[in-house]
């Protein structure tokens, strides 16, 4: 069968709270470089994503996708769990 290509917009990043129900918080990391000092600056922003099985937990590092809003803050669904944490 053939695939669809999303056209969602997709990050990958890690998992920082997972303490509400269905619902994970994810800080996705990005480099940037400055403008005037062309050096390389990290930008972090953090999304509240869906889990609908509760599957994630801290320190995981998950595939998120945009979405329909599912509530007041939650944009995201959580795709797949791409690592889990170490113990």
């Amino acid at each position: 069968m053939e695939e669809r290509k999303s056209i969602r917009k997709t990050r990958v990043g890690k998992v920082l709270s997972n303490k509400m129900d269905k619902t994970v918080v994810v800080m996705v990391e990005r480099l940037i470089q400055d403008k005037m000092y062309r050096k390389f600056v990290r930008r972090r922003n953090k999304f509240k994503a869906h889990d609908a099985q509760n599957a994630c937990s801290v320190g995981d590092r998950v595939l998120i996708e945009e979405s329909r809003p599912i509530s007041k803050e939650k944009r995201w669904l959580v795709v797949k769990v791409l690592e889990k944490a170490a113990v």
